[in-house]
């Protein structure tokens, strides 16, 4: 016998449709925040490595709003900023850090230096080296200030001992013979090259420096007075008043003024609307000119059949 055909009955129906509602009506669960933070330093991670410094910052301001504590957040934005030039940034995310109390004063120190508080830079590098006297990065910056303040000498010493202890084929060794090069030229035009410069000059010229009074930044107050004094007008001197100078008219290249015709006042409009419009055009049909073809000169008149000879054509022959 064939099966007999289930049949739904209207409770079944009423559970089903129960369900669907239950279902729609549950929220979607949040994701944890051990995922959501492992999900963002993934895609910070993918952000460094690609040199979009710009939209990893933004992705550690979410982690950091996530988790404050978060001291690889931390570091991390702090390098980015440093990275971008961000350098008030820094130092505001910095705060008072000191030597002592937190890892982040080599980079307070940086960040003076690129904003070009040198006395303060120098102030933290002197309670770096109080601690960490054999920090790389400490003795790099110290040259570095050295040599921007002008003691080339102390700048050339450090560049020496760094020189010493970096690897020969390394990118810091480059780096370090490049600035020691620098250094030592400096010190070498201040102790011994500026005196060969002015013995390489003529006597006069040498004679008119050691004579000639130091140049003064200001002037004194006789000469700005004197000067004023001439620039002033006199009352009675009426004002000069300056002459407009006429613009000379652009000539186009190639025109000669009063021997090139002057352009069609009428060449902007339509030729449907110029005065000339229709003027010099031969009407249609007019004239006797020679039409195009060949035409014969006498037509033979066409014989038109009379109407018995095309009946008896037709009918053919009478019979007698």
């Amino acid at each position: 016998m064939p099966p007999r055909p289930t049949t739904v009955t209207s409770a079944g129906k009423k559970r089903g449709s129960d369900q669907k509602v239950h279902r729609k009506a549950q929220t979607k669960q949040p994701v944890p925040l051990e995922e959501r933070l492992r999900r963002l330093f993934t895609s910070l991670c993918a952000q460094i490595d690609g040199g979009h410094f710009a939209n990893a910052i933004k992705t550690c301001n979410k982690i950091l709003r996530l988790d404050p504590a978060d001291n690889d957040a931390l570091q991390t934005r702090l390098f980015l900023l440093l990275q971008t030039e961000q350098y008030d940034v820094a130092l505001s995310l910095i705060g008072d850090a000191t030597a002592e109390e937190s890892d982040l004063a080599f980079e307070k120190a940086y960040a003076l230096y690129r904003l070009e508080r040198e006395a303060e830079s120098a102030t933290v590098l002197a309670q770096m080296k109080e601690s960490q006297r054999d920090h790389r990065g400490v003795l790099h910056l110290e040259a570095q200030l050295n040599y921007r303040q002008g003691s080339y000498q102390t700048s050339l010493d450090l560049y020496n001992e760094l020189l010493e202890t970096a690897e020969p084929q390394s990118e810091e060794y480059s780096d370090v013979l490049t600035n020691l090069t620098a250094s030592q030229k400096h010190l070498d035009f201040i102790t011994s090259g500026f005196l060969r410069a002015l013995d390489a000059l003529p006597s006069s010229i040498i004679s008119t420096i050691e004579t000639s009074s130091p140049p003064t930044s200001h002037p004194t107050p006789v000469l700005r007075d004197s000067h004023t004094a001439q620039n002033k007008q006199t009352p009675e001197d009426p004002p000069v008043k300056k002459t407009k100078t006429v613009r000379k008219k652009r000539v186009p290249k190639g025109v000669i003024p009063g021997v090139t015709p002057a352009p069609d006042p009428e060449r902007w409009l339509k030729k449907s609307e110029r005065s000339n419009y229709g003027q010099g055009k031969k009407r249609k049909g007019a004239g006797g000119g020679a039409t195009q073809g060949i035409v014969a000169d006498s037509v033979p008149p066409q014989a038109t059949p009379s109407k018995g000879g095309a009946a008896s054509h037709s009918k053919g022959k009478k019979k007698k």
